[in-house]
């Protein structure tokens, strides 16, 4: 559809949003909000500011739709003003809606992400020298001691003398990567490309070394915890690098500074989401997946069940309620 056809289909609805909201601005009147047509026509225009957003219309138009959209959420929703209320709609709506409006760049940087390490991880098992090409001997060295089943904690950096050190570590670890895959799309989505595929490349060959040195048990009951969180975060991180890349290759009607500013702005809440998962993954990491306590098949089982639901919140969660 045309944008002058779609503006002139749904004129009408924009400006009774308007005139509703003029009218709940007034302060006598505020607890009307939730009231008549009000919440129908928000969601409407919700709707169409993701469509006019998918289908690149001009600014002016997504900007008109952004104010009526952030006026109305501060109506509807002014009885949950709180940090809390907020942080609680962005999980259970923003968050997952995002990503399923970006499912092409998600799965694109999954392919990315993870064919290279599939590819590597198989072929250390038939050539296990391959593991040369990326890692030197002392590399490792290092890695086969840190999954060592004689170890008493699993991937412990022997610099680290606390769970809480680890926890740091693993926080300031993970959203590097992140960000770095993120940021690497300025750069017309060449950054994000590389670090997809070296990061794809150096898990899977890790992972295949490990498996081809009979340390399978201690290194995959290591990640399963937290594999989930901190994978998914790095193909999400990817993601919003290729949307950055996409606005400066084809800007279409822009030029390629607002399609950028519109891609960063839009890619906003999807970062939030990311440092959240990478925090989750940290946590679990430096709690969870260390210890030696806990049998192997406790920890698969965990681990899966994460898989699962995370897997799930994304397709799941959020649909009933308003984009």
């Amino acid at each position: 559809m045309k944008q002058r056809t779609f503006e002139k289909a749904h004129q009408q609805q924009w400006e009774d949003l308007e005139r509703w909201l003029s009218h709940l601005e007034q302060p006598k009147k505020q607890k009307q909000a939730n009231s008549g047509q009000f919440p129908q026509l928000y969601r409407q225009v919700c709707q169409h500011l993701a469509v006019a957003r998918d289908r690149h219309y001009t600014p002016h138009l997504v900007e008109r739709l952004n104010r009526l959209v952030l006026r109305g959420h501060q109506h509807l929703y002014q009885t949950k003003t709180g940090l809390t209320a907020k942080i609680i709609h962005f999980i259970l709506a923003d968050f997952p809606q995002r990503v399923r409006q970006e499912w092409r760049l998600v799965g694109l940087s999954s392919l990315l992400f993870f064919g290279p390490l599939l590819t590597i991880f198989i072929s250390i098992q038939i050539n296990p020298a391959l593991v040369y090409s990326l890692l030197d001997k002392e590399q490792v060295n290092m890695i086969e001691s840190m999954y060592n089943p004689a170890v008493e904690r699993l991937g412990r950096n022997r610099e680290a003398d606390s769970d809480f050190e680890m926890f740091g570590f693993y926080i300031q670890h993970n959203i590097s990567i992140d960000f770095q895959t993120f940021a690497g799309g300025i750069l017309f989505g060449i950054g994000t490309l590389f670090f997809l595929l070296f990061n794809g490349l150096y898990i899977g060959c890790i992972a295949g070394h490990l498996v081809h040195v009979g340390y399978s048990e201690p290194f995959f009951s290591f990640v399963a915890g937290h594999s989930s969180f901190e994978l998914i975060a790095i193909v999400l991180a990817g993601a919003t690098g290729l949307k950055l890349g996409m606005a400066l290759i084809a800007p279409r009607r822009l030029t390629r500074l607002q399609a950028l500013r519109h891609a960063a702005n839009h890619s906003v809440y999807l970062i939030y989401g990311i440092i959240g998962l990478s925090v989750l993954a940290a946590f679990l990491e430096a709690f969870w997946s260390s210890s030696m306590a806990l049998d192997p098949l406790i920890k698969y089982s965990v681990g899966g069940t994460l898989w699962l639901l995370l897997i799930s919140y994304f397709l799941l969660v959020g649909r009933n309620r308003a984009t």
